[in-house]
């Protein structure tokens, strides 16, 4: 513009000095008149006519370029709106599907999960090509854009952060995986209670052989006989610990043993009590004995009348099948993991109920100087101690004697030796070997030991007894 500025000055210049010197020049058409003056004219005439069809072309062409650019802004503006659109639908199919993620969580769903991750990654995908697109679009409608550029970066560049994201996810839930799978093996060895128990120094040799060999697909009266085995062996180690623990205690163990001994009399019959029929070397049934008649109490009740259930007389099938199921399920764990995880299970609650029985509270007081043990109980908690780890023993294979009881069919018949009652060796045994295994025809029951059961089989677990003389 500034050329074209000066070239009209200077035509207005030589114009104006060709009429100052030739006045007449523009009216004149004679033949006198210089040539170099006609064509100073001409070129005159030449220059603007030139100048103004370039102006006309100049505006033609801004005519036709602000045209154009008017149509190519409007389908721009509709490309971008269609982007957009796309956008927002891909970010909302993003959210949904991380929502799917989540809920996959919990409960756990791995199947959900890996599907719920397949779709936040394609929607994630899907959203940087968009961005791509974006970007090319960006730089194609830039001034000077000779190409994609620095702008237009490629899709792997564009997704390299998202994938880092998930495969980091992808570690996070992997090591969540291996932890609940841990935490499954626990839970299934607690509650299927299959592992064997750990044989730590509170478990007594007795209580190992409980849970040696396979457990029965059916409950027998083989398997009945085998576990009444395991109780009188548990009964024994209990017996002799707490035996100790009285002499240690400096107890007068003839006067305990007169205080069973009245105790075991039938109702309504005499008895001596300042005479015992039990030796002093022989405290030790007379110990087992109160035992057995503490724990095996309410035996025949399908929870010990610990509750008004009556589940055995309305589905007696079901209910056979559920107790073997639980002494299959019991049999091989140790009853000190058991309560440690389940303290107030039908079986802690037994134990609970048998050891207040068993252990009042001034034996515990003069056995231990405190009543420590008596208060956890109370509390709903069991002692880690050597006594109680010992009681719990016994406690377990009673349980365990109890569910097979109500698993059978018939149920055995649970009968008790009275004392004074004459021997009948059919269902009794004696607890003191005799000369040559034979017992003397005067010997009546003086104390009974433990109880004896009849089976469906006609098998009869015989009623351990002390015999003495009649007379």
């Amino acid at each position: 513009m500034a050329n074209k500025v000066s070239n009209f000055s200077d035509l207005i210049q030589r114009v104006a000095a060709s009429c100052l010197l030739h006045p007449l020049a523009a009216g004149r058409h004679d033949a006198g008149e210089a040539p170099e003056n006609r064509a100073a004219e001409q070129e005159v005439y030449d220059v603007y006519d030139s100048e103004e069809e370039e102006e006309d072309e100049e505006r033609e062409g801004l005519r036709v370029w602000e045209e154009s650019q008017g149509e190519g802004r409007a389908e721009r503006v509709m490309e971008m709106e269609l982007l957009m659109g796309e956008v927002f639908e891909t970010v909302s199919a993003m959210k949904r599907a991380y929502v799917s993620l989540q809920e996959a969580h919990c409960p756990w769903d791995s199947d959900k999960m890996r599907m719920a991750d397949v779709a936040v990654v394609s929607e994630l995908r899907r959203l940087g090509v968009l961005r791509e697109r974006f970007r090319r679009r960006v730089g194609r409608g830039g001034r000077g854009s000779g190409g994609r550029g620095p702008v237009a970066a490629t899709l792997r560049e564009v997704v390299a952060p998202y994938e880092a994201a998930v495969e980091e996810l992808k570690r996070a839930v992997k090591a969540r995986e291996v932890e609940v799978e841990n935490l499954k093996e626990k839970l299934k060895s607690a509650t299927s209670l299959t592992s064997s128990g750990k044989k730590g120094r509170f478990q007594s040799k007795k209580k190992v052989s409980c849970s040696q060999g396979q457990v029965a697909a059916l409950p027998a009266p083989e398997l009945f006989e085998g576990t009444m085995g395991v109780v009188k062996e548990a009964s024994k180690s209990f017996t002799a610990l707490l035996l100790s623990l009285m002499r240690s205690a400096h107890w007068d163990i003839a006067a305990a043993v007169r205080s069973i001994e009245a105790a075991t009399a039938v109702t309504g019959a005499t008895a001596d009590t300042a005479i015992s029929v039990v030796g002093s070397h022989h405290a030790k049934y007379a110990l087992e004995s109160y035992v057995y008649r503490k724990i095996f109490q309410s035996f025949d009740h399908e929870t010990f009348y610990m509750d008004g259930s009556l589940s055995s007389l309305l589905h007696p099938d079901q209910y056979r099948r559920d107790c073997f199921a639980q002494y299959r399920d019991m049999k091989a764990m140790d009853p000190v993991e058991l309560l440690g995880i389940l303290p107030t299970c039908h079986f802690g609650k037994f134990c609970t109920k048998k050891y207040l029985a068993i252990v009042h509270p001034k034996m515990e007081e003069s056995l231990f100087g405190d009543l420590e043990h008596r208060r956890q109980v109370l509390a709903g908690n069991h002692p880690r101690s050597h006594f109680y780890s010992e009681f719990l023993g016994l406690a377990k294979a009673v349980w365990l004697l109890h569910l097979l009881a109500f698993s059978l069919d018939p149920p055995p018949s649970h009968f008790e030796a009275s004392r004074g009652a004459d021997f009948h060796p059919q269902y009794m045994e004696s607890v003191i070997r005799l000369s040559g295994g034979r017992v003397p025809a005067d010997q009546i029951v003086g104390i009974p030991v433990s109880p004896g059961f009849k089976l469906g089989n006609g098998s009869v677990i015989k009623a351990r007894v002390y015999l003495v003389s009649r007379s």
